[in-house]
């Protein structure tokens, strides 16, 4: 199933002040993105996810742009750390984010994107063959 936007918005109703256009075109990358057969029953999570992980990481470019910056002056990493006057405050952001995740650790729809990707994409998938098709050591790749 392809998701919609009323889709989106039921599972993410903060994401209904993005534009209809902007959110159709992450859908349609979502669809042109991830595989179905690869997640199965999880597909339109994965698709949800994914679009919500993109239009964030577009709010935070338009976000920097609008109050005066680049859009190459956007920083991904999450804030570990403030201080106002006399008062700080740290948080230990390795228990909400994945070693070499990149942009995925960047916001908490990605952070599940990319835990749901780990759970369903661990590497290439392996079946054994039937006999009269069977490649090297009986094995045939399935993507």
């Amino acid at each position: 199933m392809t998701i919609t936007r009323a889709d989106l918005l039921v599972a993410f109703p903060e994401l209904a002040t993005f534009p209809a256009t902007q959110v159709d075109f992450w859908i349609g990358e979502a669809v042109n993105q991830l595989s179905s057969a690869r997640f199965g029953m999880s597909y339109d999570l994965a698709c949800m996810l994914y679009v919500a992980h993109q239009l964030s990481l577009s709010a935070a470019v338009t976000s920097a742009v609008a109050s005066g910056g680049s859009a190459t002056s956007v920083s991904l990493a999450p804030v570990t750390s403030k201080s106002v006057g006399p008062v700080s405050k740290s948080m230990d952001a390795g228990l909400t984010s994945f070693a070499g995740a990149g942009d995925w650790n960047a916001t908490p729809y990605g952070v599940r994107f990319y835990g749901l990707l780990k759970r369903f994409a661990v590497g290439p998938v392996y079946r054994v063959a039937p006999k009269a098709v069977a490649g090297l050591y009986g094995f045939r790749r399935l993507f």
